[in-house]
């Protein structure tokens, strides 16, 4: 069931002296994000208006409204930002935002139910999915990608995988 929100970025820390954000953005293209109108913290107790002001290394450096000094930015590092779906661009077939992933059944490709996704995490070499085991412990993590990954069936509520060889012996 897609949620209502979606993160959409996270402010990664204070640019410079005079106030401005450092952004790491998760949309497909990263200055969209101030096209979303006010972005809001994941509590929903604070909204963002946001002007991009330059790209900077691994992200965009931007004002938001209400933050004014460096120290404002610095307290604000870490939150996640978010927007209703609604104002998101449908999506593609074969497309879906991440959020949609959160809690779909991870299945093998024979059906065998392996788990719960948690996450999805943006990592700079590839997206890696991160899920419960059936039966608890440690949480594993896969490379999302369509040869691991080769069905997302959102409307189904599950992803077929297909995990990599475990080579751990050969060493």
């Amino acid at each position: 069931m897609p949620q209502d929100r979606v993160c959409v970025g996270a402010i990664s820390g204070a640019f410079g002296v005079r106030g401005e954000a450092k952004l790491k953005c998760f949309t497909a293209e990263p200055k969209a994000i101030a096209s979303y109108g006010p972005l809001q913290s994941e509590d929903g107790q604070r909204l963002f208006e946001v002007k991009i002001t330059r790209t900077v290394k691994g992200g965009l450096a931007a004002r938001l409204s209400g933050v004014e000094t460096r120290e404002e930015v610095e307290t604000l590092k870490g939150t996640r930002l978010y927007v209703d779906r609604a104002v998101l661009p449908p999506t593609e077939e074969d497309e879906f935002y991440y959020a949609d992933l959160i809690g779909l059944v991870v299945e093998s490709q024979d059906g065998e139910k392996l788990g719960k996704i948690k996450a999805v995490h943006e990592y700079g070499a590839g997206d890696v999915i991160e899920y419960q085991p059936v039966g608890g412990g440690e949480s594993l993590m896969l490379s999302f990608t369509r040869e691991i990954v080769p069905k997302v069936d959102i409307a189904g509520g599950k992803i077929v995988v297909v995990p990599p060889e475990d080579d751990s012996d050969t060493e």
